[in-house]
């Protein structure tokens, strides 16, 4: 008799096929967990330490096992992801073949068209960054979107790196890219079938860099697949994983009684994101943080903003739970000090001019602010549901989003217990 997490026979022989790879798998199992899909189960007591799964290098999907008669079609520097999903859709179906048993247990286009807020139609996620034809309201929160409901976003001056904001425009920027560069080679290829394997690839690679080696550029370019360990699932609470040069192997980060999920961890990325690159957020994230720059842009004018950069200040201002960021006090005080004294104050040689109770007041309209635009997205969600436009099969996604807004507007509520004035 199957136990009631069994996964079905498509994953059983996966696993069987992954262990005639040179794959360890040990003491756990692939198993389903209701209403949250496929993840790894303990059938054992497992004790802390203990080395769960091992994948060789021979077992990884890497550059180097694609044929290189295909990857001289590309031109150099094509990206990895690219090269991986163009094989996926265009490659020699022989060549394709042994990899039958894992793809049987990937998750369907459907899957990610339900979960990717980049699948998701335009009357939730607004219009596409390459479609401007539709006028729709986004849904989605400005760390995703770049967009907002309830405030003018102020403008920005000068360029820095945001890697947690804007998310879905970097996403859907890196697909392009991958796109034209294999349309290129295959006029015929697929939309559907590229952009389901390259989101595949994007939900499914490890970080692979080879001992000795000098990371990419583009870190996204140091990615293998790796067959079975991708059934772990995300949480802060994870397994230690370690790669050294042969082997991958995944040991248990405590212990674990039979029946219990094992996780891992994708790093310490905020909800937004994780909803955005893997279609998915937790009920708790101790790395959960939400970004304050566009706010903080509308109070700040081109020659404050220039000075936040020539500082070294400029964008990034973090809100947790916990509060605001060091570089949101320091942009906060900029606005009532005189700019010698700010510029003293931030390098530590006087406290000229700086007040805390107003610096207090200051981060507090800009938490409201952003607490605000929860408040009428919520609205605005629930007033969509009940007027019943969002289609059937959308009302999963709209309650996906009213849960991540309640998410927000908590988290914004709990910064304001943290800021006296």
């Amino acid at each position: 008799m199957k136990p009631d997490w069994w996964p079905g026979e498509d994953h059983e022989q996966f696993t069987d096929w992954a262990i005639a790879q040179g794959i360890i798998v040990n003491g756990v199992y692939p198993a389903r967990f209701p209403g949250r899909g496929l993840g790894m189960i303990a059938i054992r007591s497992i004790e802390e330490g203990e080395a769960i799964a091992t994948v060789p290098l021979t077992a990884m999907f890497t550059p180097n096992s694609i044929p290189s008669s295909f990857i001289s079609k590309f031109p150099d520097k094509t990206p990895v992801h690219a090269l991986y999903a163009a094989f996926l859709t265009n490659g020699d179906p022989s060549d394709l073949q042994p990899y039958e048993p894992w793809r049987k247990t990937w998750p369907t286009r459907q899957d990610f068209e339900d979960a990717m807020p980049l699948l998701w139609p335009s009357s939730l996620r607004g219009p596409s960054k390459y479609d401007t034809s539709s006028s729709a309201q986004t849904f989605l929160p400005p760390s995703i979107s770049g967009s907002w409901t309830s405030i003018s976003k102020g403008k920005r001056e000068c360029n820095y790196e945001t890697t947690h904001q804007n998310l879905l425009a970097q996403q859907e920027s890196r697909l392009q890219k991958a796109w034209d560069v294999v349309v290129n080679v295959f006029p015929e290829t697929d939309w559907e079938s590229f952009s389901y394997h390259w989101l595949i690839v994007n939900t499914r690679s490890f970080f692979f860099l080879m001992p000795g080696d000098e990371a990419p550029e583009d870190r996204n370019d140091a990615m293998a697949l790796l067959p079975f360990a991708d059934y772990f699932n995300h949480s802060d609470v994870a397994c230690n994983v370690k790669f050294d040069g042969r082997n991958y192997v995944f040991r248990a980060a405590k212990h674990y009684d039979e029946g219990e999920e094992i996780y891992m961890s994708y790093g310490p990325h905020p909800s937004d994101f994780l909803l955005t690159e893997y279609g998915f957020f937790l009920d708790h994230n101790d790395s959960e943080t939400l970004y304050l720059d566009d706010i903080i842009f509308r109070d700040l004018g081109k020659t404050l903003q220039e000075e936040l950069e020539f500082q070294q200040y400029y964008g990034n201002y973090q809100l947790t739970a916990g509060g605001v960021c060091y570089r949101t006090e320091i942009a906060a005080c900029m606005k009532y000090m005189a700019v010698e004294d700010w510029r003293n104050y931030t390098l530590g040689y006087s406290t000229k001019g700086f007040d805390a109770q107003k610096s207090e007041a200051i981060i507090r309209n800009w938490i409201k602010s952003y607490a605000n635009e929860a408040d009428t997205a919520f609205t605005s969600l629930e007033n969509l549901r009940s007027t019943t436009k969002v289609e059937l099969k959308d009302q999963e996604k709209v309650k996906l989003l009213l849960k991540r807004w309640k998410q927000i507007r908590t988290l914004c509520g709990q910064a304001l217990e943290t800021v006296s004035c």
